[in-house]
C-alpha cells in the first residue's frame, strides 16, 4: 500500500463509516441516476479499486450539495470521496471537453466560460461603480466580490446590477476589483483540480489582503463559502448580501416603496442554506417587499431540494435522460400556486429558469434573484 493511497483512505476517515446508508437515503441524485455514495464509502476503503472507482461515471453526478454529510450520524463528508475520485481523473486528463475547457479558462483568464479578463467589467453598463486600488490610504466599508457568473453571463449579470442599485440606495460605501477579479474556484475544486484551487487560493487571498475595506460581501453563495471557510489567511470579514441587506431593512437604511402584488416562494440555495445556515435573512427580506405574499416550499430549509447547479454540474454533461431536480422544484411551486420563485444564487437563478421553459411554463412562472425585486420595489 502506497502513502499515496493510505492518504486518500485517511484524508476520508473511510474506516469511520458504519454504512448506515442515510447519506445515499438522502442524496437527492440518487434516484435519477446510479451514483450510490455509501457504496463508494465501502468500495474505496479497497486502495487497489481507487483508479477503476475513479473511472465510473457517477462521480460527475454527485452536486456537493451536502446533504450527505449534514445526515451522516458520524460526521463524515461522503462527497469528499467523489471529489477525490474525481481529482484521480483530472490527474490523468480524463474528463469531458466542457469540464477541460473550464477549468482552462479559469486558469488563463480567471473565469469558466471562455470570455477574456478585458471583459469583466461589462456588466457595469452605465452604471456609477467605485473601482477599489489596492494598498489605498482610505477605507471602504464594502469589497464586493461579483462572481464570474454575474460578471459574464447576460442574465445573471442583471443581479448584480440590482445590486449596485440596492447598495446604492441604502447609502453603502462600496467597490470592487475591477478586471483583476478572479474565479474563486469553488467549482475547480469540487471538479478535483487541487493544483489549480490552491493557485486560487493563494493569489486571491493576497489581493483581497491587499485592499483597504472593512468586509466582503460575496453575491454567489458559492463564492462565499469558498471565502469563508475554504481560503486561508483571509483578512477581511465575509458576508453574503443578503446577511448585509436584511441589516440595512432591519436598521432603517433600506427603503421600499413600490409594491410586488405576487405570490412568492424562496428556493434555498444548498451552498448557502445547508452549508452556511443562512435561512432567515432571505425570508426576511422577501417579505419586507410590500404587497408580497410569501409561500413555503414543502421542502426548504434543512430540506430543500437542490437544483443540480453545484459541483461543477454547469460543465458536466449529464447522461441521465430523467426528469431533473430543477424540474421537479419549479412543478411543485406551480402546484403551490406560486408566481415567482426567488433565489439567492446565480446557478439556481438559471437553472431553474431553464426549468421553466422545459416545462413550458416560463409565461406564468418568473424565477427571479431577490436583489432583482428589491430593485424593482425601491
Amino acid at each position: 500500500m502506497s502513502t499515496e493511497e493510505i492518504s486518500f483512505i485517511e484524508k476520508y476517515d473511510l474506516l469511520g463509516c458504519i454504512q448506515c446508508g442515510r447519506c445515499t437515503g438522502g442524496c437527492p441524485v440518487s434516484m435519477r441516476t446510479n451514483l450510490n455514495v455509501r457504496r463508494f464509502m465501502y468500495d474505496t476503503q479497497n486502495e487497489e479499486r481507487l483508479e477503476e472507482l475513479s473511472q465510473r461515471p457517477e462521480i460527475w453526478d454527485c452536486t456537493t450539495c451536502y446533504t450527505c454529510a449534514a445526515r451522516c450520524p458520524k460526521g463524515l463528508e461522503p462527497l469528499e470521496v467523489l471529489i477525490g475520485l474525481r481529482s484521480l481523473q483530472i490527474e490523468e486528463g480524463r474528463v469531458q471537453p466542457t469540464v477541460r475547457d473550464a477549468l482552462e479558462s479559469i486558469f488563463k483568464d480567471g473565469n469558466p466560460w471562455g470570455s477574456p479578463r478585458a471583459k469583466r467589467m461589462d456588466w457595469i453598463g452605465d452604471l456609477d461603480v467605485k473601482v477599489l486600488e489596492p494598498e489605498a490610504e482610505e477605507t471602504t466599508d464594502v469589497l464586493l466580490f461579483v462572481c464570474c457568473t454575474d460578471a459574464y453571463d447576460p442574465r445573471v449579470m442583471k443581479v448584480a446590477q440590482s445590486l449596485v442599485k440596492v447598495f446604492q440606495a441604502a447609502g453603502v460605501d462600496f467597490g470592487i476589483m475591477g478586471e483583476d477579479e478572479s474565479c474563486c474556484g469553488s467549482e475547480v475544486r469540487r471538479l478535483g483540480e487541487e493544483g489549480l484551487f490552491e493557485m486560487c487560493d493563494e493569489e486571491n487571498v493576497e489581493l483581497l489582503n491587499s485592499f483597504n475595506v472593512n468586509r466582503v460581501v460575496t453575491i454567489s453563495p458559492h463564492c462565499y463559502n469558498t471565502l469563508k471557510k475554504e481560503y486561508h489567511g483571509l483578512r477581511h470579514p465575509v458576508l453574503h448580501y443578503t446577511e448585509l441587506v436584511a441589516q440595512l431593512l432591519e436598521d432603517g437604511k433600506l427603503t421600499l416603496s413600490k409594491e410586488i402584488n405576487k405570490v412568492v416562494t424562496y428556493h434555498d440555495p444548498c451552498f448557502l442554506g445547508k452549508q452556511n445556515s443562512i435561512y432567515d435573512e432571505p425570508r426576511y427580506i422577501i417579505t419586507r417587499i410590500p404587497g408580497v405574499e410569501f409561500r413555503e416550499f414543502d421542502r426548504c430549509r434543512e430540506r430543500s431540494l437542490c437544483c443540480e447547479g453545484g459541483g461543477g454540474k454547469m460543465w458536466v454533461e449529464s447522461e441521465s435522460k430523467a426528469e431533473r431536480l430543477a424540474e421537479v422544484r419549479v412543478t411543485d411551486a406551480k402546484d403551490m400556486g406560486a408566481e415567482v420563485i426567488a433565489v439567492a444564487c446565480p446557478f439556481c437563478l438559471l437553472t431553474l429558469e431553464d426549468a421553466t421553459k422545459v416545462r413550458g411554463i416560463e409565461e406564468e412562472m418568473r424565477v427571479a434573484d431577490i436583489l432583482e425585486l428589491l430593485a424593482e420595489a425601491l
